[in-house]
């Protein structure tokens, strides 16, 4: 039997196994052990456990020791010296016209390597850029050069959702996805839609594809011709949820199907759709009529229209008020026998006022005959 511990080097970073031995350790304790890149600083993920030694766990390296107080104020004086190195190095890229982009620098707990993380499309020579790198460190260098997934793992964001990054929280390993999951769940082929921070398809499409793989088995794809009793029918969607699709018949009416019917081959009777629960029903009158009084009252007065009054002024040959007297025909003055209709009483203006310019001109010719 051996004593396996279960250890993680970064927030979301991969989980490795190592040789526990006869430490007793807890969930959370840090600790130093060897590695390929030399001494490193882990945290403990999962207690020691037993296990069967097999040949997977023969080759297990063996933990050096629990870290102390000191082991982590070192791991923390260099981690401040990380972003020293940083700028030193996107300095000498510069300078060097080299084209790759530097995504972080990390030191050892211990000092004894610095890594440079850097993306680039191709293969770059950065062979001058360690030189220039180790004389002025003077420690081991090295250049590790990571894909677009890896440096949002180390830069961290914020996803579309809101939520911070999966591959920087919980996701350990990147799974493969394609367009396919995308399709397959009826998404948007939206390349803003699907794609994340890291410019590649969204990983959370693998989450959920699986189930719907599950749920559209038994259903007919979109676009299939299917037999419906004698009559054949298209299928022009899916309701996956409700395991029903919808066809369009050769009669050119439309028709739910689920997926029974579909493996029966017949319509749905219409005994099944009339028992269909109705998701929402009807208000009762009483209630329509409590609702009506209550949108009335709530409604504002209502403006008199200008238009109604102004129809009133009309003449009544218009449909218009009766108060205005009408004028008759014996009113009118008669150009026939050229009387001249007699002012009311109480009028004096309009008895000053002459009627008429004939009359107005005649006594001015007579005053004239005269004076000559």
């Amino acid at each position: 039997m051996i004593r396996v511990v279960s250890i993680k080097f970064r927030e979301a970073g991969k989980i490795y196994d190592f040789d526990a031995g006869d430490l007793e350790l807890n969930v959370g304790d840090k600790i130093v052990v060897e590695t390929e890149r030399g001494r490193a600083l882990g945290t403990v993920v999962l207690a020691p456990r037993e296990a069967e030694q097999t040949g997977q766990n023969e080759d297990l390296k063996k933990i050096l020791r629990q870290a102390t107080e000191e082991d982590l104020e070192l791991a923390l004086r260099y981690a401040a010296r990380e972003e020293e190195a940083f700028r030193f190095c996107r300095k000498r890229i510069e300078e060097r016209g080299l084209a790759m982009k530097l995504v972080q620098a990390e030191y050892l707990f211990d000092g004894s390597k610095i890594v440079f993380y850097f993306t680039a499309d191709g293969r770059i020579d950065f062979r001058d850029l360690v030189k220039d790198l180790a004389q002025y460190f003077h420690t081991r260098i090295e250049m590790r050069q990571i894909g677009v997934r890896d440096e949002a793992k180390l830069v961290g964001g914020i996803g579309i959702c809101g939520r911070e990054l999966c591959c920087c929280t919980f996701l350990r390993d990147f799974n493969p996805v394609s367009v396919k999951m995308a399709k397959e769940q009826g998404l948007a082929l939206n390349p803003n839609k699907i794609s994340g921070q890291c410019g590649r398809l969204l990983c959370c499409l693998g989450y959920e594809y699986e189930t719907y793989c599950h749920l559209k088995r038994g259903l007919p794809k979109i676009g299939r011709i299917i037999k419906v009793g004698e009559l054949e029918a298209m299928v022009l969607s899916q309701n996956i949820f409700a395991g029903t699709v919808k066809v369009k018949l050769e009669t050119g009416s439309e028709a739910i199907l689920s997926a029974q019917d579909i493996e029966r081959g017949e319509l749905p009777s219409p005994k099944a759709a009339s028992e269909e629960p109705v998701e929402k029903p009807k208000p009762t009158a009483p209630a329509a009529a409590s609702a009506q009084e209550r949108s009335d009252s709530e409604k504002p007065p209502r403006k008199r229209s200008r238009s109604r009054s102004r129809s009133k002024k009309k003449s009544p040959a218009t449909g218009g008020s009766e108060n205005k007297p009408a004028t008759t025909e014996s009113q009118k003055p008669s150009a026939d026998s050229g009387e001249r209709k007699q002012p009311p009483a109480s009028s004096a203006e309009q008895a000053a006022k002459p009627q008429g310019g004939e009359r107005k001109r005649r006594p001015r010719r007579r005053s004239r005959k005269k004076d000559q």
